[in-house]
């Protein structure tokens, strides 16, 4: 195993299930609704027990030229541009830190994980990819079982990566965007689950008015939600907040 995705397993094995023994679980067929598509994409079940994977979409022929059927997940790891795997190493880190040290690993199935780093396509050539990642189980301590992963080609959005990371949150959970991975102790940015429900109304272009008499709130109580968005999401437009937020997997 090349040392760079050594460094990847070295993030995961020490909260790797022992067995093959989940407590927590939700299912495959649940979440098929929290994939967002803004391109071409194709996604994947990993299981930390043996790195195995399954329900493995039929694209990602099309995409990387690998098999389906025969495919693994150092496959798929080999495939990461060699220059951003230092990032992709960093923000496991990051995802590990977050779960296990601040907001507690029992949330971490109502959470989508997302960031964004370049791919080899089938013809050789690297396109930028965003990457989504849902845990589907864990056992009682916490403790890795399967992870539904999402990979996206957002290339014909941008060719620049951020190289942020977004803790999507789920089930009435708060958001966290555009984490640096290379800051420590950085604070921590909530977006409410009412802010994320804006942004979504905002992509879908609809105007204040139109976003109060839907959420049943105020025209100047939307105006102050969208101020607080653009300030956190640092974001000097509503353009830009828009694209930064489909290029985080929001919308």
């Amino acid at each position: 195993m090349i040392p760079e995705i050594q460094n990847l397993y070295n993030i995961w094995n020490p909260n790797r299930i022992a067995k093959d023994n989940t407590s927590y679980q939700i299912s495959f067929d649940e979440l098929t609704n929290a994939i967002i598509s803004t391109g071409p994409f194709y996604f994947y079940i990993i299981d930390f027990f043996d790195m195995s994977l399954s329900y493995i979409s039929p694209a990602i022929a099309e995409i990387h030229g690998f098999y389906p059927e025969l495919v693994s997940f150092n496959d798929i790891l080999g495939a990461i541009h060699p220059d951003d795997i230092d990032f992709v190493t960093k923000a496991e880190a990051v995802s590990t830190d977050f779960f296990y040290k601040k907001v507690g690993f029992e949330k971490m199935l109502s959470y989508k994980t997302s960031y964004n780093f370049r791919f080899r396509l089938k013809n050789g050539e690297y396109a930028l990819f965003n990457h989504q990642s849902l845990m589907l189980s864990l056992d009682d301590n916490g403790g890795l079982g399967k992870s539904l992963n999402i990979h996206t080609r957002i290339d014909h959005l941008s060719n620049s990566n951020t190289y942020k990371i977004s803790f999507i949150g789920l089930n009435d959970q708060p958001s966290f965007m555009n984490l640096n991975p290379d800051r420590e102790n950085q604070y921590l940015e909530k977006f409410s689950k009412r802010e994320i429900d804006i942004i979504k109304l905002i992509s879908n272009g609809l105007s204040n008015t139109q976003i109060a008499e839907k959420l049943f709130i105020s025209v100047l109580t939307v105006k102050k939600h969208r101020n607080n968005i653009l300030s956190k999401s640092d974001s000097k437009t509503t353009a830009e907040l828009i694209k930064n937020c489909i290029l985080q997997g929001i919308i």
